[in-house]
């Protein structure tokens, strides 16, 4: 889940102290990745700067990613499916964790994400 915040500082000590989560990869100023015990991802971001394009945050402050097995056939799917508009381009980290945000029919943003980390065997 990603969250578009003007309090970045106070919810990544929240985050940290109340909840539990500890730090991912990234943690600046402006944009914090947080995990929870299970691996499931909290992605604080200052400004829209931060994100990946300026649509991620321009009608929702929550963004709600989907964890799935294959990015790229989830992503394909969705391409084809009527209502649906994929924004920016498909991002892969070298640890292969990857995301790719879209609109949704309902006019809200959302994520795939992909986190080989958290596939069963």
């Amino acid at each position: 889940m990603g969250v578009r915040t003007d309090r970045v500082a106070e919810m990544r000590r929240f985050a940290l102290d109340v909840l539990g989560l500890r730090i991912a990869d990234r943690d600046t100023e402006d944009f914090v990745e947080l995990l929870t015990a299970d691996g499931s991802r909290l992605e604080l971001f200052g400004s829209v700067a931060a994100a990946d394009g300026p649509w991620l945050f321009e009608v929702n402050t929550v963004v709600a990613g989907f964890l799935v097995d294959d990015i790229h056939l989830a992503r394909e799917e969705l391409h084809r499916t009527p209502g649906v508009e994929l924004l920016g381009e498909l991002e892969t980290l070298p640890t292969g964790y990857a995301w790719q945000h879209f609109r949704a029919p309902d006019g809200q943003v959302y994520e795939l994400t992909m986190d080989p980390s958290a596939v069963a065997s």
